[in-house]
């Protein structure tokens, strides 16, 4: 099983390279923070309080979503290989030794992933830290005092998250006969499991309970931080939330999204593919859903609070600038995922693309028709996370006294929108012109 895993390894490099660089980057950034709550024990005062803050908060709320995003890959790519474990159940495999095999191929990728993003966190770490004293986040007296233990650990958790995820998703793709994995490989996935439910549910219902509590305990608080410390993270959970349940809100969703793209051969195409393969493309929707959520909620909070901040308050530059720390970071690791996932997906569909070209259609139809996909995915998950995003905007604006709608800076969620949409349909773009420029050559 290891020989064949390292030979399956070198015939599947797109898949492999999607795993690697969600785990050598997941790994780079959250380590890259843990070693900020390391250096924290060594500082003493407001400077150990500012490294705790930005290393654990901002940290831990960028290592949530980066952890799922991590779990997203590592199950897409598994997942995709259904029909590939289901031929090793005919030809005599057991399903114990078919999970061995997906599970050591993602150990090897994982493995060598994390080594190499714990080890440039160090060095981005040591990199943001001077970023932070430059700045004047903490004094001259503060030290990088940042060992292998952050990394270390950084790298750990990533790996047991994406061992958890091979586990679940191999288990998932070996259950039954090996005739129903084969007839199951190309269509629709299942019902989605209790407990993804469960977690979505949690998730969801905690960051509206926040939303609710900003409204009717913090807004009366004295401290005008205390609205965005219960609503601040509310888009954020309730973006993760809506991401867990991205294949069935996909697969309900892409019909009438689908009126976006048109009646058209390719439209049409479009829609029908986006419901039938919801469980892969949720893959690329669960970051857009994240991203959304995140960067409209956080860019909306800091605009409200610019506005409205009584005079003199202090502290105020700082939390600002790690709300905007905390945007940029996620923003940035959610539209590599999104690019990601899309090259992953495209690539497991090299076959039906080829197909296609085969029964007549052109290299620009399939293009057309994949782009069109990309945009009901996008106009989804725009919707998901600007509805998400409502969580934090009105409890924040309605604690600040502007009511349900704020004052100002709304034009912020046309322009994330576009964003967002932009890096989906170009993802999408560039990963169909690779794999037609392969099948037509073929």
């Amino acid at each position: 099983m290891t020989a064949l895993a390292w030979r399956s390894l070198r015939h599947r490099p797109l898949a492999a390279t999607a795993t690697f660089l969600a785990v050598l980057l997941g790994t780079l950034l959250i380590g890259s923070f843990a070693t900020l709550t390391e250096s924290a024990f060594g500082a003493h005062g407001t400077d150990a309080d500012t490294l705790v803050v930005l290393g654990a908060v901002v940290g831990g709320w960028g290592a949530v979503i980066v952890l799922f995003s991590v779990a997203s890959t590592v199950g897409i790519t598994t997942t995709q290989r259904a029909g590939e474990i289901g031929l090793l159940r005919t030809i005599g495999a057991t399903p114990l030794q078919a999970r061995r095999l997906v599970v050591r191929e993602t150990a090897a990728v994982a493995g060598l992933a994390a080594a190499l993003g714990a080890l440039l966190a160090s060095v981005s770490g040591h990199g943001l830290f001077a970023l932070i004293r430059s700045g004047g986040l903490v004094t001259s007296a503060a030290e990088y005092d940042a060992g292998p233990a952050s990394v270390g650990a950084a790298a750990l958790l990533v790996l047991l998250v994406s061992a958890l995820a091979t586990v679940l998703a191999a288990r998932r793709a070996t259950r039954g006969p090996a005739g129903v994995l084969l007839r199951e490989a190309g269509a629709e996935a299942g019902r989605m499991r209790w407990w993804r439910i469960g977690a979505a549910v949690l998730l969801v219902g905690y960051g509206i309970a926040m939303a609710v509590i900003t409204v009717a305990v913090t807004a009366h608080d004295d401290d005008p931080y205390a609205a965005m410390s219960t609503s601040g993270s509310s888009s954020i959970l309730v973006g993760v939330g809506l991401a867990v349940l991205a294949p069935v809100l996909l697969r309900r969703l892409a019909a009438p999204a689908g009126l976006l793209v048109g009646r058209s051969a390719s439209g049409h195409l479009a829609s029908y593919n986006t419901a039938r393969r919801a469980h892969l493309l949720a893959g690329v929707l669960a970051p857009v859903i994240v991203l959304t959520s995140a960067a409209v909620g956080t860019l909306l909070l800091v605009n409200i609070d610019g506005r409205t901040l009584p005079a003199g308050t202090p502290d105020s530059g700082t939390i600002n600038l790690l709300n905007n720390v905390v945007v940029g970071m996620l923003a940035l690791f959610a539209a590599i995922m999104v690019v990601n996932a899309f090259v992953a997906t495209i690539a497991h569909r090299r076959g039906e693309l080829r197909r296609l070209h085969l029964i007549g259609a052109t290299p620009r139809q399939v293009e057309r028709s994949v782009v069109a996909e990309a945009g009901i995915v996008a106009a989804v998950g725009v919707v998901l996370g600007t509805l998400a995003a409502l969580t934090t905007v009105v409890p924040f604006a309605v604690a600040r006294h502007e009511g349900v709608v704020p004052d100002g800076g709304l034009w912020l969620v046309p322009a994330v929108v576009a964003g967002v949409v932009a890096i989906t349909l170009g993802a999408a773009r560039t990963s169909v012109r690779a794999q037609m420029a392969t099948a037509v050559q073929r």
